[in-house]
């Protein structure tokens, strides 16, 4: 009997934990999501989310000097030039609670800077094409996330 049922128990649980997890758009009529610019230690972090809160579409990370942003998120950005991090996905992106890549982009590659120019972001995942905006003040982190990364200073 248990030899059954604690599998079974175990599959439910598996299934209720996936249902749980967040798509690329999390759901913005509770809290309004924008772009975000922080810093830790020499670690630049531009987000896109709610705030105070795990709800993000996507996150970029960067060290001066690298001229390359890490993107984590269940989206990574539209462009060939993507660099693959990882061979597969994260065991729990904490962004979304499913399965994610790491990878990279370099600073000076169009998908980055049409979120300056245009206030666009393209992204692609699972779910299917999304475009990420920025308004004018967004724009501006933007630009200061990039001129940061490519800085040869912290």
């Amino acid at each position: 009997m248990f030899k059954v049922l604690v599998p079974a128990v175990a599959c439910v649980a598996l299934a209720a934990f996936a249902a749980r997890t967040q798509s690329v758009a999390p759901d913005t009529s509770t809290a309004p999501m924008a772009w975000r610019l922080a810093h830790e230690g020499s670690m630049a972090k531009l987000t896109y989310g709610a705030a105070n809160s795990d709800a993000l579409a996507v996150m970029l990370t960067c060290e001066p000097g690298q001229g390359l942003a890490t993107v984590y998120g269940e989206a990574q950005p539209d462009t060939p030039q993507l660099i693959r991090a990882s061979t597969g996905p994260a065991e729990l992106d904490p962004l979304s609670g499913g399965q994610a890549y790491e990878t990279h982009v370099r600073l000076g590659d169009p998908v980055l800077t049409d979120l300056t120019r245009r206030g666009a972001l393209r992204l692609v995942g699972d779910a299917g094409p999304v475009v990420l905006t920025a308004n004018a003040e967004e724009r501006r982190l933007v630009g200061d996330f990039l001129a940061y990364c490519g800085s040869a200073h912290a």
